[in-house]
């Protein structure tokens, strides 16, 4: 597992750049004729999204 501690607006910038880079992959996957690569596609926004979730939830913990 990898630790990785960033400052508050390094967190921001990185979930900016996820979000954005998110919605290049939504547009490439609904262009993609390939199945399997769209099934790739699908999996890799998964995970960013998953990361960009664990952002949000970490800077709103902090926030307490």
């Amino acid at each position: 597992m990898v630790h990785l501690v960033l400052e508050p607006t390094e967190a921001e910038v990185l979930r900016m750049v996820l979000e954005s880079y998110l919605s290049d992959l939504r547009m490439e996957i609904a262009d993609t004729d390939s199945m399997d690569y769209r099934e790739k596609l699908k999996g890799r926004k998964a995970v960013l999204r998953g990361i960009v979730n664990r952002i949000v939830e970490a800077r709103a913990g902090a926030g307490r």
